[in-house]
């Protein structure tokens, strides 16, 4: 009888695994992506005082997400090669849209309208790397100083126009996504370090005459959050002692007290590792890191194990963009960073950012599922 029921058992799981490998799905990337939706659930049942119509909104969005993801996965790269140009002019007239009629809220000018409303400057992150590895296919590798200038301005231009929205911690993902293009596409390393430097000589003249104040305050707050404890650094200071007071193993699951007592503000989006770390501990949190770590080695993986060129940058630019999202967002969290409003990547409650992460995702899947056999 268990002998009949293991085989049962063993036929669903087959059956179940072809079907996804018909759709183009990668299994083990797909079961860690569903961890974290899970333990979105989770969450944002904890902080949402078990508000079942802010679960509902998070699942449709999950579902758009995951829709979009499947569908990438059909297309075979080639696709996405072809159309690299078209998307990212889209994107930059989406982008100057929002300038000219763009929404307003909490005093940023970063939405449009279109019978729903959206972040144009989230495709940027896909349809910039996008352009850039198109760009580098066509030419030698590594490449040369006139090819990284022509890169530079395809970064500069959708960099500059977030910026102007404002918003400094898309436009700084937009740029590491297109930079990291050109990282993975063998950039010599005088070229790096000569660039840090002309960074770090432009630094004081960007604070001085292109930085808001808001932004400066957050700058200041980082490096003396106790210089306003109830005021600008309020933020901060609460959110690591949410994070103490979970200890090794936490406080359990709904038992947090810096979300429900409201002395931790943002603890549905950019604060909820705040709220995971008191509740589940440092055990908990090494074992979400541990999830996070396997997307990003899988993700590395696919990326090496591409067949061309412009498959091999996007999909290593896709895996370095999320990364920078998970380190970015505990970063901040935990005090080592400063706060830019990145929410940690699948678990924050939100909809642009999350579907796309999964486009993303659905290009990385495409990219590993439609390797072609070659000839031996």
């Amino acid at each position: 009888m268990h002998a009949e029921l293991r085989a049962e058992q063993f036929r669903k799981h087959s059956l179940l695994g072809n079907l996804l490998r018909k759709l183009h799905i990668d299994i083990p990337l797909f079961v860690a992506l569903l961890i974290l939706l899970v333990l979105s659930f989770m969450m944002l049942y904890s902080v949402g005082d078990q508000e079942w119509a802010l679960l509902v909104r998070q699942a449709s969005r999950m579902s758009v997400s995951c829709v979009l993801m499947v569908f990438l996965a059909q297309l075979e790269p080639q696709q996405f090669q072809r159309y690299s140009i078209a998307f990212y002019v889209l994107g930059i007239a989406l982008l100057i849209a929002v300038l000219a009629v763009g929404d307003v809220g909490k005093g940023a000018q970063r939405w449009l309208y279109i019978g729903f409303r959206f972040q144009p400057s989230e495709m940027l992150k896909i349809s910039t790397p996008m352009m850039v590895a198109w760009y580098l296919a066509g030419h030698e590798i590594p490449p040369k100083w006139k090819h990284i200038m022509s890169v530079l301005a395809f970064i500069m231009l959708p960099t500059i126009l977030i910026v102007r929205q404002p918003d400094l911690g898309t436009s700084l993902l937009v740029a590491s996504s297109g930079l990291s293009v050109l990282y993975f596409a063998g950039l010599s390393w005088r070229y790096v370090f000569s660039a840090a430097i002309g960074v770090s000589a432009f630094a004081p003249i960007y604070w001085h005459y292109f930085m808001r104040s808001y932004q400066k305050d957050r700058v200041n707050t980082f490096l003396n959050p106790e210089s306003d404890p109830m005021g600008k650094g309020y933020h901060i200071i609460q959110s690591k002692i949410a994070i103490g007071s979970g200890g090794v193993s936490g406080k359990g699951w709904q038992e947090n007290t810096q979300s429900q007592l409201d002395f931790l503000p943002e603890s549905s989006t950019d604060f909820i590792f705040a709220v995971f770390a008191e509740e589940f501990g440092l055990l908990g949190c090494l074992a979400l890191l541990s999830v996070y770590l396997f997307i990003i080695a899988r993700g590395l993986y696919i990326a090496v194990q591409a067949q061309d060129t412009y498959s091999r940058l996007l999909a290593g630019s896709l895996v370095c963009t999320f990364f920078i999202y998970v380190f970015v967002n505990i970063g901040m969290v935990i005090g080592i960073l400063p706060v830019v409003g990145i929410p940690l990547p699948l678990i924050s409650y939100g909809g642009t950012s999350m579907v796309t992460l999964f486009a993303g995702f659905g290009i990385l899947m495409s990219i590993h599922t439609h390797k072609k056999v070659l000839p031996t």
